[in-house]
Parts: structure tokens; sequence; C-alpha cells
């Protein structure tokens, strides 16, 4: 939890974040990622002063966990002075023990977005999902809360101005905004619609112009002008057995085994598995893990 220091922007995480998609996909399937079509609503997670501390924090618990849709799971929440904003004890369950940083007694508000973020651990520990390191781990936690409907509560929670500072969650701002588009693409909703905080807007924004980046990379048809013509050049290359081999790490990579066809394979921009296809002009490939249907011209 940032709050009064400096709060990181920018993309520094995104790798991360699109494997945790990728993982998300492939431990539930595609047909338990389109069980999420609606996120948390304001109103199930609204904390008003006039509610008692400990029967709303409940309360807010029990409507993430009915939203995550975890059966038996009852979540029993506390406060005390702590340096992150709150920490969940994984068990075998049924109950959880979650504890909640003392600011939350007087920042009723952003309530929803630590309990979106500790009742995630508890979902992603019952699917036995987690990457190794204590900050990748995190980066699943929140790109899973995002993805699945209730990280908006958590880029709601992101305020800066000349004075002050708060965010919740390892991802940054913008990484948030980029998860949050992300779903919005899949599902065409508008996470926009429920922010407070004005500077959550802006994250989301900037996000959003990331996340319509991924769906506009050669060989998409979709892809600029420059990225055509620089895939146009790669895949001459390519071809060419005395050519010098196009720089790796792009977005796309072409490969030969010598006896079929020349293939490039790049990331699904939906989900960030890699797709492989045969370069012979225009393809309509579909992903194998999201059941995206693409139009390419490799």
């Amino acid at each position: 939890m940032a709050n009064g220091g400096p709060v990181e922007h920018g993309f520094p995480h995104l790798e991360t974040v699109r494997e945790a998609v990728t993982a998300l996909y492939r431990r539930l399937s595609y047909d338990t990622v389109q069980a999420f079509p609606a996120s948390v609503p304001p109103a199930d997670v609204a904390f008003p002063d006039t509610d008692d501390l400990y029967l709303g924090a409940q309360r807010v618990a029990r409507e993430l966990v009915r939203h995550y849709r975890l059966p038996d799971a009852r979540m029993i929440v506390s406060f005390r002075e702590m340096t992150h904003a709150a920490n969940v004890e994984l068990t075998a369950g049924p109950e959880y023990f979650v504890e909640l940083n003392d600011r939350f007694r007087t920042h009723r508000r952003d309530i929803g977005a630590a309990l979106a973020h500790e009742v995630m651990h508890v979902y992603l520990h019952r699917l036995d999902l987690s990457f190794p390191g204590t900050r990748d781990n995190e980066i699943l936690t929140d790109t899973a809360a995002a993805y699945l409907g209730a990280g908006w509560l958590l880029l709601d929670a992101f305020r800066e101005d000349g004075a002050s500072s708060q965010k919740l969650g390892y991802l940054t701002p913008e990484e948030f905004g980029y998860v949050l588009a992300k779903r919005a693409l899949l599902f065409g909703e508008d996470p926009s619609v429920w922010f407070t905080s004005p500077q959550a807007y802006t994250a989301y924004g900037r996000g959003l112009a990331q996340a319509r980046r991924d769906e506009r990379q050669p060989p998409l048809t979709a892809a600029g002008w420059a990225g055509r013509r620089r895939y146009a050049r790669d895949r001459r290359h390519a071809q060419d057995p005395h050519a010098a081999a196009p720089p790796a790490g792009g977005p796309y990579a072409f490969t030969s085994d010598g006896r079929g066809p020349l293939r490039v394979s790049f990331p699904c921009p939906t989900c960030h598995q890699r797709i492989r296809v045969p370069v012979r002009g225009r393809v309509r490939a579909r992903c194998g893990l999201c059941r995206t249907v693409l139009e390419c011209d490799t």
C-alpha cells in the first residue's frame, strides 16, 4: 500500500500481467472465465459511515465471496496496525482470517478494494494457482481480481495530488487500467462509470490505449501501416535463406523446419497464448485457449 509516498506508474510488470492472464485461462478454462460477465456493482460493496465497522466489513467480504463463487468460504475480518494494506491466512478453510490495516477504520470506502485482493488470494489458493516469488504471485492476484470483475475497486482506490497519494495492490494504476480494459473489450463492460477517483479515469485511459495496441500488432489485419511494412520486411528476410535473421524479441517470430511452409507465431491479443499459423497471406485463426477468432495477414 502506497500511503503518502511515491506511486510507480507505467507498465513495468506488463509481461508478468500477460502471463497471469494466460495462466488464468489455462487453469479456469474459457467457460469459467465467461461466467464472470458482470463486475461487482458499487451498491454491493458500498460502506457508509453509519454502518458498524465489523458487520459492514463482514458484509462486503460476503459479497466478494459470492462474486468469486467461492463455495463454503467464510471471511473473519479484523483490523490491526500493519505495513501492508491487508493480509489473509491461507488455510484449508472454510474459515479464513483477514486482517485489514487500521487505516481502513476511517477510510471505509476502500475496504472493498482491500478485500477484493485478499478474497482473490483465497480463490487462487483453492485453485492451486500461484506464481513463484512473492512479487509475481501478488501480480497474479491483482490481475485475476481485475479480470474477474472486482479490480475496478483497486484502481478506484488510487488517489494522487500534490500533497498526498494512495494506491492499493502491486500493479501500477496504468496496469490495473490495462487489465480492466482487457476485460472491457472481452465483455463490453465499461468500468469507468463506477470510478470516483479522477486519477483512475486517467490510468484507465492509458491502460485502454495499451490494450488496443495489442489488437493492432502484425500479423493481425488491424495492424497499422508501419507495423505491416515492418512485418513484410521481416517476412522477406525469413523467406531468404541467405538473409540475416530478423532481430528476436518482437511480437512475432518466424519458424521453419525446412520441410513444411514457413510459419509465424504471435500472442493472442485476448489471452496472450502464442498462436502459430502458416505464412500464406490472409488467414483466419482461432485461439484454442480463449476461442478468439483472429483475422491475420501473414
